[in-house]
């Protein structure tokens, strides 16, 4: 059998770093996101064909052997007994592996056109926690709008998945992204996050305080109160990326344009106008902004980058055949 699913990414405004369990893919904190409109990333996923091996292709070529690695694993545990051979055709209209949250779009995308070719299909929450053992924010992708990522207690993590929070129609916002760089990172989220837990003397302090800001952007994202969102939201990125510099050795996805970047929103703020920035683990900057303010911020970031995308809020992964 055969399907095509198509997903969006989704940015974290309370970060998610690190693992309690990594072979389960289980998050040391909760989280919260907002699914992006526009960018895609498209999945076609055929179930048994008569092939020695898997064939994953990425952006029209073949996937390097790490990243078809990690797709078999996948695919193994959407059925309890041995699966046929698959064929996954996989395409970004965005930037792949820089911090613009294809991970989480991708195996979203997988999640849903894999079982359904395998004749396997999940309710909403099981299919999120299917995704999430690919790539942890894809358990979020699967919804539009906002979603909340919950740590779960139950130890084979099947209550750690996403749980909608507000639909796409709650908050009309933009996220307003300026592309630093478009490549691929040099150390990829999972390495980052595991060389932080190991050694920031910090690490401990973040897990601690996270409850605290996941519960007051759930507030913020209710009452549609971009201030009090954007505060929260910068925080969680301060101390997300204060994890990682001071993680041994460095791990510093910023770059110089990156700072320029957030001191220009710094500037639009003091001029009154509401916009509030955000990083993942990647050198390029998301900020949120209401719609009247975009066009603004858009000027101010296309002064420091050339390439700047304007985005609203994206709807849920979907299968197109």
């Amino acid at each position: 059998m055969r399907a095509t699913a198509v997903a969006h990414p989704n940015i974290a405004v309370v970060k998610y770093w690190g693992k309690r369990d990594a072979a389960r893919n289980l998050p040391a904190v909760p989280s919260l996101s907002v699914t992006l409109s526009r960018f895609t990333t498209t999945t076609t996923v055929e179930w048994g064909v008569d092939a020695p091996a898997d064939d994953v292709q990425l952006n029209g070529a073949p996937a390097a052997p790490a990243a078809a690695e990690k797709v078999a694993r996948f695919l193994d545990l959407i059925t309890n007994g041995p699966r046929p051979r698959c064929r996954v055709v996989s395409v970004n209209d965005f930037p792949t592996g820089a911090g613009l949250a294809s991970s989480s779009s991708g195996f979203a995308a997988l999640a849903l056109a894999a079982t359904t070719a395998a004749g396997a299909p999940r309710a909403p929450e099981a299919l999120s926690a299917l995704a999430r053992q690919g790539s942890g924010s894809a358990c979020r992708s699967l919804w539009g709008g906002w979603v909340e990522w919950r740590l779960g207690v139950a130890e084979d993590g099947g209550d750690s998945h996403g749980t909608p929070l507000a639909p796409p129609a709650h908050w009309d916002i933009r996220v307003v992204v300026a592309i630093v760089d478009g490549g691929a990172k040099k150390v990829g989220s999972t390495a980052g996050m595991g060389a932080t837990q190991r050694t920031c003397p910090f690490y401990d302090r973040w897990v601690e305080t996270a409850p605290a800001d996941v519960a007051e952007g759930r507030r913020a994202i209710l009452a549609r109160d971009l201030e009090r969102l954007g505060r929260v939201m910068e925080w969680s990125t301060l101390k997300m990326h204060a994890t990682m510099l001071t993680t041994e050795p460095s791990v510093r996805y910023w770059q110089a344009d990156s700072l320029r970047v957030l001191d220009a929103v710094d500037a639009l703020r003091a001029r009154g106008v509401g916009a509030w920035w955000t990083m993942d683990a990647g050198p390029n900057v998301k900020v949120l902004c209401a719609a009247a303010d975009a066009p603004a911020v858009e000027a101010a970031l296309r002064a420091v980058v050339p390439r700047v995308e304007t985005l609203g809020v994206g709807g849920d992964a979907r299968l197109l055949a």
